[in-house]
């Protein structure tokens, strides 16, 4: 059987439970404050940049879907949010970084992470082309789909592609990439092309050797002299535009 307490016992140690007890609720209410300004100021942080986000996107395609994700750090509360998008050239829709500038003066600077799906219209090819074919109309479709499924130089414009050529062979049902594109030549390395100068009515021309093969508003070397060699921009079949001054 077990021994019961004295109350000379008993009594002391009920009464230290009790006085104990209000330090041990201060305790963890103090340590349950520590994460509240973050959580409590989270959710505004996230709605500020996912509209901001879909201000940037809403042109992109016909349907987005963005998904913004919390710092995983505890950080203090940011105020008056200002998002942004880092100026390093990245795409505005798959996996992205966001800064956000903190404070009235934008004083303090920290970065997200969201996720953009945007659904619209992309090119493709509708029939195999060979390398080195020059790309008509009747040769491409639009296509509906995730564009941010889509490699980084995907090609969105027609007027991009139409009249171009191919630098490799394209299945049907390609979407068009800008790498797998080039200006079909209008001049040709070591061609007699004249060369063209001109202003507020007049014009002058020389003739030159081009050094270089170029495409329509590409710039290319024209020798016109043993010690004289000009920059200048294909502007038609043999035909060079320099600047007169």
């Amino acid at each position: 059987m077990p021994v019961s307490e004295s109350r000379d016992t008993l009594y002391p140690r009920l009464l230290s439970h009790l006085v104990a007890l209000p330090w041990l609720m201060v305790v963890l209410l103090w340590l349950m404050a520590l994460g509240l300004p973050a959580q409590a100021n989270q959710p505004g942080l996230m709605e500020t940049v996912h509209a901001f986000l879909y201000q940037q996107s809403q042109e992109l395609g016909d349907e987005l879907n963005i998904e913004v994700f919390p710092p995983s750090a505890r950080l203090p509360e940011c105020r008056y949010p200002q998002p942004f998008l880092p100026g390093n050239g990245q795409q505005q829709w798959g996996r992205i970084s966001v800064g956000v500038r903190c404070g009235e003066q934008g004083e303090q600077v920290r970065y997200m992470q969201a996720e953009i799906s945007v659904m619209g219209r992309y090119l493709v090819t509708t029939q195999p082309i060979a390398a080195g074919s020059r790309i008509d109309a009747h040769m491409l479709e639009f296509r509906q789909g995730d564009l941010s499924r889509l490699p980084r130089q995907t090609v969105f414009d027609p007027d991009e592609v139409i009249g171009q050529q191919t630098k490799r062979p394209l299945a049907a049902g390609t979407a068009i990439q800008r790498h797998q594109l080039r200006s079909i030549p209008l001049v040709e390395r070591g061609q007699q092309v004249v060369l063209e100068a001109g202003g507020v009515g007049y014009l002058i021309t020389r003739e030159g050797k081009a050094l270089d093969p170029g495409g329509l508003g590409e710039l290319i070397r024209v020798r016109i002299s043993r010690r004289t060699i000009l920059n200048g921009v294909v502007v038609g079949q043999a035909r060079v535009a320099v600047n007169a001054h």
